[in-house]
């Protein structure tokens, strides 16, 4: 996959904007006053926050831009439209007399957010001042509305219904208005907090897609995308049709404004002629980039080029057996070969990665079901794992050999072959091929088993052994 070319693109944003302080310093004393820590403050930034980091990130994109938003009559405005001029945003800002420039300032010590405080008053904006504001602004490809629920989106209904009236895309990230205030989107965009307010608990992936499906169907709204943290997101398709993108393989430094990036590049990839799965797929690669970076950020489109590298792929990464379910039908249906293997991996070794770089080259996709901690201890007795199971699927997720990690509780994976019903069941080469669990169940439904080459001189359980030893 290739990035569409974003300088074709041009968006259009309403929504609330917001200007984000950060006072950073060292903390070493305790105030005197009340048992709180006191931060010496030595630094001040201050970033476009809200449906203004959804612009800027577009932006950073190469795409152009306008945003419609409310600001205050303060010199919080001047600087959030100094910031938002200097990255070549059209400004529609409609100030008002009543609100403040809605503010938010974070007491920042180590990189740990201390406090926050908010400045803010609700705006109350006319549907006709927002619609005369958009109308004033440059032709669009896209439009993406950035409900804060602060007060500048009073009628979403208006804006859906604006961009409907001039055929253009309208993609929604909402925040706690009901689902019916978006009805006709082309895409709305909650996560998971969201959505289970809108439209109650789920507790199978088959309920969140049926209660996806149902408000779709109830509101006109063409596709919803569920953000899920560290589970990923779930693109609910005009066709019924789901697709899970797994969360990539990253550390989480500070998930802020990762929303804001999720919407932007949707927004800009479809703007640019991107389809939906493939603006998704840029979309979640942009959220793991983000949320490695202390405070709210952009992600330019080397760092996205430098993720697309040749070698990854896509789809890859960590799922619940009901998601890795849906990918491997998927990938079935598009003729691919599914190869599964399962194992512990409790110390990830040279062995191994031969071993499973070995297994991916049998098939098209490679699936590893991983035993869960209670399993490993089962299997293996006192002292095991000595990683835990979400160590164990983080380093396995990462290696370019595996497509999908899936943990299992029971202490064979029968089931999940069943379940899954792979092309080829593979065992590493210190197995017989009368020893590998699940042969016979693959060879009755026309699978084929294979046990690959046998690599010496690697062993978990010995080299568990010679870490006790050690002093």
């Amino acid at each position: 996959m290739e990035l569409p070319r974003f300088d074709t693109a041009s968006v259009l944003i309403v929504g609330d904007a917001m200007l984000d302080r950060y006072w950073h310093g060292d903390t070493r004393r305790v105030s005197a006053e009340a048992p709180i820590p006191i931060i010496d403050v030595s630094r001040v930034e201050e970033r476009p926050g809200g449906a203004a980091n959804v612009a800027l990130n577009v932006a950073s994109l190469g795409a152009s831009v306008a945003l419609v938003a409310a600001v205050g009559k303060d010199a919080a405005a001047g600087t959030l439209r100094a910031k938002l001029a200097a990255s070549g945003i059209a400004l529609g800002l409609i100030e008002s007399e009543a609100s403040p420039t809605i503010t938010k300032v974070r007491l920042v010590s180590r990189n740990q957010q201390m406090l926050r405080a908010d400045f803010e008053a609700p705006f109350n904006l006319a549907a006709k001042q927002l619609e005369s504001a958009m109308a004033a602004q440059p032709d669009y490809g896209a439009l993406i509305l950035s409900d804060y629920d602060k007060g500048a989106i009073a009628s979403p209904q208006a804006i859906v219904q604006a961009a409907a009236r001039q055929g253009k895309p309208c993609l929604v990230d909402p925040k706690f208005k009901p689902l019916a205030a978006y009805a006709g989107a082309t895409l709305v965009k909650p996560n998971a907090l969201e959505l289970q307010q809108a439209l109650g608990a789920w507790s199978t992936e088959e309920e969140l897609l049926r209660l996806c499906k149902q408000a779709m169907a109830q509101h006109g709204i063409k596709a919803m995308l569920v953000t899920r943290a560290a589970q990923g997101m779930t693109l609910v398709l005009p066709d019924g049709d789901a697709q899970h993108f797994p969360a990539r393989t990253r550390e989480v430094y500070d998930p802020s404004g990762a929303g804001d990036t999720v919407i932007a590049t949707l927004g800009a990839a479809l703007a640019a002629g991107a389809t939906l799965q493939d603006a998704t797929a840029l979309a979640n690669i942009a959220a793991g980039l983000v949320v490695s970076h202390f405070g709210v950020a952009s992600v330019t489109v080397p760092e996205l080029q430098l993720a697309l590298a040749p070698e990854q792929s896509l789809g890859r990464g960590g799922m619940t057996q009901e998601q890795l379910q849906a990918a491997v039908e998927a990938a079935r249906a598009r003729g691919e070969t599914i190869v599964f293997t399962n194992g512990c991996f409790d110390i990830l070794h040279a062995g191994h990665v031969g071993y499973l770089a070995e297994a991916r080259a049998a098939g098209d996709r490679l699936v590893v079901a991983v035993n869960d901690d209670a399993s490993v201890h089962r299997l293996k007795g006192e002292g095991r794992p000595i990683n835990p199971l979400a160590h164990r699927m983080t380093v396995l997720a990462g290696l370019a050999a595996v497509d999908w990690a899936v943990p299992f509780s029971e202490d064979t994976p029968e089931a999940l072959i069943e379940a899954l019903r792979p092309d080829i069941l593979v065992k590493g080469g210190d197995y017989a091929e009368s020893q590998v669990i699940g042969a016979d169940l693959v060879r009755a439904y026309g699978g084929k088993v294979q046990v690959l080459s046998r690599i010496d001189a690697f062993s978990t359980t010995a080299m568990a052994q010679r870490l006790r030893t050690l002093p």
